[in-house]
């Protein structure tokens, strides 16, 4: 069975092609730029790297393209080869718990959350819409990013704040990067023969975000009604106080609106000292950048805070401490000062293990605790991809 797996954003679509059951990659692009005039993509196939480039004005013709590199590289020779799509989406409210077969209702549904990711459910329903009317008949999945966080019992979803604001606007900690951290529970299930695994989570990239797993099933994270919400990251701010949007407005002159954009897209990293990617970062780091040095101090003192936070919440009963997305694999510095501001609560880092652990170093998975932690610590990449086209294949098969 061939599924696609899609990930649309505003201006932007990811796809692979699956094999499955045998879970063989055939193919994966990322169109970049769309309804700019400088739109680009990469194909990736048989190891080899194809960039190619043209205008291309919305989603629909994103698809056509998308087709026609599946059938010029052969991956399929007809459309009728795709057995079923399988959509990343980012948000599904309180209705979704898990990924469902898309239909009218669904998109509708998925359209009255809009208010919730104005960002990206748009781009994540163009795709769904380009990808129905490029392949008629085809059963569509929708794969949805909050779905894992919805076993949160209520005093960790709610937030202190009049109770209508709930049950009128939805107001709640919903958690993102589900699928990433779905992904590493089942397989830390797997490796440790056991179900009801407790769990600390850290996807850290741009965007970043720590789960709590208890007893199998998500306790606790630290996003929230937006992915604004919990770490800083590399261009978002995290937790602030909320007083700050009404002060700075007042004071600069600037909108509600321009704030939360600062707040989304200027701040963080980049707000601290110019650069947004971590490794941008720990180069002027090492050249003795003052506000680099601050901006990585700031930055792992908040991944170490709410892991201790964690970690008293599942009474330091954890099996295991799991780093993982961009910075969490392939980060050893970062990994390395987060590690000792957790030395008082006995977990210590295997220096030899944790520097070579990287995807562009010796080995991409292993411990990297000492085998007298209290916690071992392990660095485990994660693959969402996988999670959307087992669940649409599960649905569909």
């Amino acid at each position: 069975m061939k599924i696609l797996c899609v990930n649309a954003g505003s201006s932007s679509l990811k796809f692979q092609v699956y094999e499955m059951p045998e879970e063989k990659v055939l193919i994966n692009g990322y169109i970049e730029k769309i309804g700019e005039e400088d739109c680009f993509w990469t194909i990736k196939i048989n190891g080899e790297k194809i960039k190619k480039e043209r205008p291309l004005k919305n989603h629909t013709e994103a698809a056509k393209v998308l087709i026609e590199e599946l059938l010029e590289n052969k991956v399929i020779e007809s459309l009728d080869e795709i057995d079923a799509i399988g959509h990343r989406v980012l948000h599904g409210g309180e209705m979704y718990s898990k990924s469902v077969i898309i239909t009218d209702k669904v998109i509708k549904d998925i359209e009255g959350l809009i208010k919730l990711g104005p960002l990206h459910l748009p781009g994540n329903l163009a795709g769904i819409a380009a990808m129905k009317e490029a392949f008629k008949d085809v059963p569509n999945v929708a794969v949805f990013d909050t779905a894992f966080h919805q076993t949160m019992p209520k005093e960790n979803y709610l937030y202190p704040v009049p109770y209508d604001w709930y049950k009128e606007y939805g107001v709640r900690k919903y958690g993102f990067h589900g699928t990433s951290h779905k992904y590493i529970t089942t397989e830390m299930k797997k490796r440790l023969n056991k179900e009801d695994v407790n769990l600390i989570i850290c996807h850290i990239g741009s965007g970043s975000s720590i789960a709590c797993v208890k007893d199998g099933i998500c306790y606790d994270t630290t996003m929230g009604l937006t992915p604004l919400d919990g770490l800083m990251m590399g261009t978002r701010s995290g937790s602030i106080d909320p007083s700050i949007i009404e002060y700075i407005c007042k004071e600069s002159g600037m909108s509600v609106s321009e704030v939360t954009n600062a707040l989304n897209k200027k701040s963080g990293f980049l707000g601290v000292c110019g650069k947004a990617d971590c490794r941008d970062v720990e180069q002027l780091y090492e050249d003795g950048d003052e506000n680099a040095i601050l901006a990585y101090q700031m930055y792992t003192n908040r991944v170490a805070k709410y892991i201790s936070e964690y970690y008293l919440e599942l009474d330091g009963k954890v099996d295991a401490i799991v780093f993982t997305a961009g910075v969490g694999e392939n980060g050893p510095m970062f990994r390395s000062k987060v590690l000792r501001r957790l030395n008082a609560l006995g977990i210590y880092e295997d220096t030899d293990s944790n520097n070579k652990i990287a995807r562009f170093l010796s080995e991409r998975e292993g411990k990297i605790s000492t085998d007298d932690s209290s916690v071992q610590v392990i660095v485990l990449p994660t693959d969402e991809e996988i999670m959307i086209v087992k669940d649409t294949y599960e649905l569909v098969k």
